[in-house]
């Protein structure tokens, strides 16, 4: 039990060391932890009882870190995705566990125009070759953003935060005006994001777990009918 509770505060130790490193201008610090941030939170989340594919997204965003810190279009398309399959492993885990998808329907035209929004404003910035595997992974990221609404409002801000990490990273991409430390603030709100929708995951279905299944509510139905029907018939005094 111990170790299970010292592994969050290794983890926040490491994003903590790894953005003051950001700040600090140190890169080789900043290498070294990078990819160690989601692996050490796909351990915490495990140690929670969290769905293994929510372990496998949080490596697929490691994955994706790595190949960014490569450098070249290769790496940075490689990169891209690989959290494209991450966010492919959250809709799975969205659909399995979160709400139903009335609550995401009413969000549906707010991301929608916030990716073409996006994309428009893009376009023009980005090189030819870059515009259409950007385009196509923002609409799988606003995809997977909307999806998080069904997990509730923890998933649903760190759906949020991704997209908001993601479009600093493209606006660095096409070249827009970067606030100082620019890498600072998207390692922050990406590291948020995916805190929030493993938070967001977890609460859905360890309340899940707390509710009685359905097959179980049934039986217990059932015998209570049958308690009911005996002593209906059974004769009056």
């Amino acid at each position: 039990m111990k170790g299970a509770r010292a592994l969050p505060a290794a983890f926040a130790a490491v994003a903590g060391v790894h953005l003051g490193a950001i700040l600090a201008a140190a890169p080789a610090v900043v290498h070294v932890t990078k990819p160690v941030l989601m692996p050490l939170l796909a351990v915490c989340v495990l140690v929670r009882g969290a769905p293994r594919l929510l372990a496998v997204a949080l490596l697929l965003g490691c994955a994706g870190d790595t190949l960014l810190q490569v450098g070249g279009d290769t790496a940075f398309l490689l990169g891209m995705g690989a959290f494209a399959a991450g966010h492919v492993c959250y809709l799975a885990l969205f659909a399995r566990h979160g709400r139903t998808a009335a609550y995401a329907h009413r969000w549906a035209g707010v991301y929608a125009a916030a990716w073409l929004g996006t994309v428009v404003l893009l376009w023009p910035d980005l090189e030819p070759g870059m515009r259409v595997p950007v385009a196509l992974y923002s609409l799988l990221l606003t995809a997977m953003a909307l999806g998080a609404t069904r997990a509730g409002a923890l998933a649903a801000a760190g759906g949020v935060l991704f997209l908001l990490s993601d479009s600093l990273l493209a606006g660095g991409l096409a070249g827009w005006p970067q606030a100082p430390r620019p890498q600072f603030w998207v390692m922050l709100t990406y590291t948020a994001a995916q805190c929030l929708l493993a938070a967001g995951l977890l609460r859905c279905r360890e309340g899940a777990a707390a509710v009685p299944s359905g097959p179980l509510v049934a039986r217990k139905q059932q015998t209570q009918s049958r308690t009911a029907a005996k002593a209906s018939t059974m004769p009056k005094p």
